[in-house]
């Protein structure tokens, strides 16, 4: 089967990009401009993360959102928008033997808190994390992401009718992406973005990606970063 290729432009990526890199946009005009840019180079697809933009941190701000979104759809520019649904499972623990409470910087939201950009922005992609990771060398973060509250959010985004994009940190998540769409959460054929290089899932190396690519259920439209 012969199929087109496509490019997706993370448009600030996750985590605090801007913290290391003075040129990721950081307001909703910004990220609205990026978008456009992107894709009149080429890219068929903008994914969104947005930014406080008094700091430049993360964050999940629905307002936020509804201003990127719409300065994208009023320019009439011909791009598939894809909103992270990332935030919200981020856990910090605190140092050594007192990893609880939890420490500055953990996000913890039930699934519906999570989409509500998403239930009302509609986008026609969004993404969903298909597993827990030990994130970012060195620290205490954890991105949290349990079955359960995966198959709920995955059950509200097939209802809203968006397409979710399964996010592969490891090969643990190719095996509960494959579940979700065995069971009906996620319609077929599923949409999976190989995530690799980031510590400490998948290495950005070609056997490590081979494997991943002979893993994904038959049919599988796919794509990777690293």
């Amino acid at each position: 089967m012969q199929t087109d290729i496509f490019i997706t432009c993370a448009l600030t990526g996750a985590g605090d990009t801007a913290g290391r890199n003075p040129r990721v946009p950081i307001t909703p005009a910004q990220i609205a401009d990026a978008a456009i840019a992107a894709a009149k180079a080429g890219a068929a697809v903008a994914h969104i993360h947005v930014r406080d933009p008094k700091t430049g941190k993360p964050s999940r701000d629905l307002a936020l959102y509804r201003e990127a979104v719409e300065r994208v759809r009023e320019s009439g520019t011909d791009v598939i928008l894809n909103l992270t649904a990332g935030m919200g499972g981020d856990l910090v623990l605190g140092p050594g033997e007192n990893p609880l409470p939890p420490a500055s910087g953990t996000d913890m939201a039930g699934p519906s808190e999570r989409l509500a950009h998403i239930r009302e922005l509609r986008p026609e992609i969004c993404t969903l994390d298909c597993g827990s990771m030990n994130f970012a060398a060195g620290g205490d973060y954890v991105m949290v992401n349990p079955p359960r509250i995966l198959a709920d959010m995955a059950a509200q985004i097939r209802d809203l009718g968006v397409k979710p994009e399964l996010e592969i940190f490891d090969s643990g998540d190719l095996t509960l992406a494959a579940e979700m769409t065995r069971d009906n959460l996620v319609e077929s054929p599923p949409l999976m973005q190989l995530c690799m290089g980031i510590p400490y899932g998948m290495p950005a190396d070609l056997a490590t990606f081979a494997a991943a690519v002979a893993r994904l259920p038959q049919g599988t439209v796919w794509s990777s970063f690293a």
